[in-house]
């Protein structure tokens, strides 16, 4: 038991002496404060001593004056009494500190993790790159579960020609911007997906006066739009509520519809299509894709955004349905092309039925320069993982022979290998930071 004993308090005191040198790690902003709070003490100390000795060398012989004799350790050299009242008054300090701040935090952090490595992550995060990702769908949410564990400064920049679905129900009847993409990027955002974000994609089910098919967080941004006055300031305050940092805004605020030319199997014209939700629904080539009205303008934000950020991901998702609605807005194009940021296109991994059937690499690059032109980007990201099974009529995406001749291409195995046609997360996003540190990869000038 005395073995187990002492083990317990060298285990303990290495753990305490640890977290007490993990708080003057570089980044987590104590140090400084650390100093102010020394030299406020140290002053104080200064005029307690002052005082201590004025009474102690003009004060007559009392029976306490040899107790304040010893506690003042004069049977020591000097050297070592500073040494010892330093080092006791370092480590009070230090006590004192932690003591305050663990109760002061206790509230906001989670159960098992420091205090200590929750203020490093936050520092750290505060200063990642400025990233900015530019789609839409489930594709963009699986993005950013991945780059917020890298950075707090990104910009989801999502369409807003969804009319299927919740969306497209409340967008018809209050006349509101569809929020469903928009709400899929704020749960992704989240710093609490196991409860909160689950309940802003709970979606009802069965007969519920109206609400079956509309999801939480459909309903709980158009409330807010209708409170706040706007639906920009709806988006926010929803990002606040979930703990997002970061921020998910519109490629344009104007309400625009999503217009296509379809060629079906075995007929010779193209049938146009009218609204963003239909198109997938064709089983034909999609030839061309455009908004109505033409050319809105860009949400000012959005355009900020990417003229000032250091790495732009392009991708992935639906190609007709997400990607090209929000490069169709010519402001964010144009701002893309100015911008001096890293352009990433993340291609899919897997083929999408009734948009990209049978499509290369090189048909999805096709398709973005028939639409907004070249020089959108400066690196394709593609996977090279093909080992597993897909469902279904579903196809890999592979890159085709000679085209790292025009493009600069990194390939890596970025398949989610519990649902082989997604991303994986934690890939992509490792691999973004890598290429933007220039870690891996090609090198861009």
């Amino acid at each position: 038991m005395k073995v187990n004993k002492e083990y317990f308090n060298k285990k303990f005191d290495k753990r305490l002496i640890s977290q007490l040198c993990h708080w003057l790690s570089p980044g987590i902003g104590i140090k400084r404060w650390l100093l102010v709070t020394l030299i406020g003490v140290t002053m104080i100390g200064i005029g307690l001593a002052i005082w201590v000795l004025d009474v102690y060398r003009n004060s007559p012989e009392t029976w306490w004056l040899p107790f304040l004799s010893a506690a003042s350790l004069r049977y020591l050299v000097r050297p070592l009494r500073v040494l010892v009242f330093g080092c006791i008054g370092l480590g009070l300090i230090f006590i004192g500190i932690w003591g305050i701040n663990h109760s002061l935090m206790r509230p906001y952090i989670k159960t098992g993790i420091h205090i200590v490595d929750t203020l490093a992550n936050h520092r750290r995060r505060e200063r990642g790159p400025k990233i900015v990702t530019v789609g839409g769908g489930h594709g963009m949410a699986t993005i950013l579960r991945g780059l917020k564990k890298y950075t707090h400064r990104i910009t989801a920049i999502v369409s807003v020609a969804d009319d299927g679905g919740s969306s497209g129900k409340i967008r018809r009847e209050l006349g509101l911007l569809p929020p469903g993409d928009i709400r899929n990027c704020l749960a992704a955002l989240s710093n609490d997906e196991a409860l909160l974000s689950q309940l802003f994609q709970y979606r009802f089910s069965g007969n519920k006066d109206g609400l079956e098919g509309h999801s939480f967080g459909n309903l709980f941004i158009s409330a807010l739009a209708e409170i706040t006055g706007s639906f920009e300031s709806a988006v926010v305050e929803s990002g606040k509520v979930l703990g997002v940092n970061g921020q998910v805004v519109p490629s344009t605020l104007h309400e625009v519809q999503l217009q296509a030319d379809i060629l079906l199997p075995n007929l010779i014209s193209e049938v146009r299509v009218s609204g963003e939700s239909k198109i997938p629904g064709y089983t034909g080539q999609v030839r061309r894709v455009w908004l109505e009205p033409n050319s809105p303008p860009g949400f000012p934000q959005a355009i900020n955004a990417l003229l000032g950020a250091d790495l732009i991901v392009i991708g992935p998702g639906s190609l007709y349905t997400s990607i090209l609605p929000n490069l169709l807005v010519p402001d964010l194009a144009d701002a893309i092309r100015a911008s001096r940021g890293l352009k990433l296109y993340v291609c899919n991994v897997a083929t999408q039925i009734g948009e990209t059937e049978h499509f290369s690499c090189a048909d999805h690059i096709l398709a973005l320069e028939d639409h907004i032109g070249c020089g959108i980007f400066n690196i394709l990201v593609a996977n090279n993982h093909y080992d597993e099974m897909l469902p279904g009529n579903i196809e890999w995406v592979k890159v085709d022979d000679g085209l790292s001749e025009k493009y600069l291409i990194y390939q890596s195995d970025l398949v989610d290998h519990q649902y082989p046609w997604r991303h994986d997360s934690e890939k992509v996003a490792k691999l973004f930071i890598d290429l933007l540190l220039e870690k891996t990869g090609p090198l861009v000038e």
